[in-house]
């Protein structure tokens, strides 16, 4: 081909790229953000915001062991947790959710403890306590939690299903209480990430 031919063809040809070239996007998979590969917009004020503007939130349950109790006392809670459950008018999930048992606090008092001008029978019991603490971190022991959640577009109607949620509850002698935001990642790092936990919004190091 001419020289010149090839250079009016090139002259000729339309230019698509208009204003800036646009940087490149990261791949989504490496982003640094957790929420930003898990479809999350935002964790607050106990409440999980989807992109799609839906929340979902809920209670936080304390269990209760009715093995302990006898058969009629078994029976009672049962039931009234049928007519509990029979009351929610709305699609609920229960989660079981594993959370790591924090004992800092716990050690760092039983260390100030050591010390201390103790008894040696005083003595033995702290160092006997802190070997069960240290023991119970290194196996990594979990507390389970139970969770009552449940998806919304309305904050009106977020609160009112919330008070019918603990009501009911209370009718069971349970205590219920909203969960929180890092009730809401312990959640999230249980079905995302093997229990593993998970710093939301946080850059992560390469």
């Amino acid at each position: 081909m001419n020289q010149n031919v090839m250079n009016n063809n090139m002259q000729k040809r339309p230019n698509n790229v208009k204003g800036k070239p646009k940087a490149k996007q990261p791949a989504k998979g490496n982003s640094v953000f957790t929420e930003n590969w898990v479809k999350i917009k935002s964790i607050r004020n106990g409440i999980i915001t989807l992109p799609n503007k839906e929340m979902v939130t809920g209670v936080r349950i304390e269990p209760r062991n009715i093995f302990i109790m006898d058969d009629i006392q078994q029976e009672n809670v049962l039931n009234s947790l049928k007519n509990c459950y029979n009351t929610f008018n709305f699609e609920f999930w229960l989660i079981a959710a594993d959370r790591p048992v924090d004992l800092s606090v716990y050690t760092s008092q039983l260390e100030l403890m050591l010390n201390s001008n103790l008894t040696p029978a005083l003595h033995k019991m702290v160092l006997q306590d802190l070997e069960k603490a240290d023991m119970f971190i290194n196996n990594q022991v979990v507390d389970t939690e139970y969770y009552l959640l449940f998806k919304e577009t309305s904050m009106d109607m977020i609160q009112d299903k919330i008070r019918t949620i603990i009501n009911g509850f209370a009718s069971c002698s349970l205590l219920a209480s909203p969960v929180t935001d890092d009730e809401l990642r312990i959640i999230l790092d249980n079905f995302l990430n093997g229990g593993v936990r998970t710093n939301f919004g946080t850059v992560v190091m390469r």
